[in-house]
């Protein structure tokens, strides 16, 4: 729980959103709290969602979206944002249109009433972005929080011109290099990497996804260090209120590192950290390693379900 004023930033951003949203945005954009097909919708292709299209929104309308947006994120994470948001023409050019990307092809959507002491949710998604945040009075449970970026590193004569992940990808690097030989061997659990981070875009993490790799307990005070540091990179996606909350909400739990794949740079590989109500993944697989995806999620809390259950449950006391 929250009393720092985030749940109220968010609250002001979505009632500034709704009210740019003429009668058939609103139809399609603003839904029910209830409906948990749409809620709990995690999509980080270029495929059809639920929502506002913000490139038919007017120019107030796609500001209030993108204010809505910073409320969550920290300025970090809502740069790495908007860089990938731009990459949209970029890939437009190197496809040649195929496929009509644009800056504009992403989507905004609030799940109940932000003026009512009810539950309530938003989320802004579109290729390689996707944040869904869920409020309950000053509670914020905040999770999904995918980011991707293709191409992942952009550069001209051996120098980089934009990698938006460059942190993520090099700190897990960092990471692996710092164990020693028994700590790499445990580390590394299959030789090869999978095409995409293991949950996908399902609504729940997978339940059996179990923690694989090194163990945090059995690590020197470097690579601890460093597993320190990759856990709140992720955290510190999220606005520090956010961030310091869930920084101690998974303090006591032991963390795993999973590597697959190979070591060098520039391979398709994929890590992920897991704890007891956390999951970050990474993957950079396809397009030859040039083509990033990464997660933040929460397997028991996801979407609200952490606030939900406690907020049905007070509602359940006799």
């Amino acid at each position: 729980m929250t009393d720092d004023g985030t749940a109220a930033q968010m609250r002001s951003a979505a009632t500034a959103l709704l009210r740019q949203f003429d009668d058939d945005q609103r139809e399609v954009a603003h839904l029910p709290f209830a409906d948990d097909a749409a809620r709990r919708w995690l999509e980080y292709r270029p495929e059809p969602r639920p929502g506002a299209c913000l490139a038919l929104l007017t120019p107030a309308g796609r500001k209030a979206a993108h204010r809505l947006l910073a409320t969550a994120l920290s300025d970090r994470a809502f740069v790495q944002a908007m860089a990938i948001v731009a990459l949209e023409e970029v890939l437009d050019q190197r496809e040649q249109g195929a496929r009509n990307r644009h800056i504009g092809d992403y989507w905004v959507a609030v799940f109940g009433d932000p003026a009512r002491d009810e539950p309530w949710s938003w989320r802004f998604e579109g290729h390689h972005v996707s944040v869904t945040m869920t409020v309950l009075g000053e509670a914020v449970s905040p999770a999904p929080v995918f980011l991707g970026a293709n191409p992942a590193r952009v550069s001209y004569a051996g120098r980089a011109v934009s990698r938006p992940l460059a942190p993520e990808e090099d700190l897990g690097h960092a990471l692996l290099a710092a164990l020693d030989r028994a700590g790499r061997a445990l580390a590394i659990v299959a030789d090869e990497a999978p095409p995409d981070i293991r949950t996908a875009t399902r609504p729940r993490a997978e339940p059996d996804l179990q923690p694989l790799g090194v163990s945090a307990a059995s690590l020197g005070p470097t690579p601890r260090a460093l597993l320190g540091q990759l856990v709140a990179l992720y955290l510190d996606r999220l606005v520090p209120e956010l961030a310091g909350r869930e920084a101690g909400r998974i303090g006591g739990g032991e963390l795993y590192f999973a590597w697959e794949g190979p070591a060098a740079p520039g391979t398709p590989h994929y890590y992920r950290v897991q704890g007891e109500d956390l999951l970050i993944e990474y993957d950079n697989t396809q397009q030859d390693g040039n083509h990033a995806h990464t997660v933040l999620r929460r397997p028991r809390s996801d979407f609200g379900d952490d606030i939900l259950a406690a907020h049905y449950g007070e509602a359940h006391v006799v």
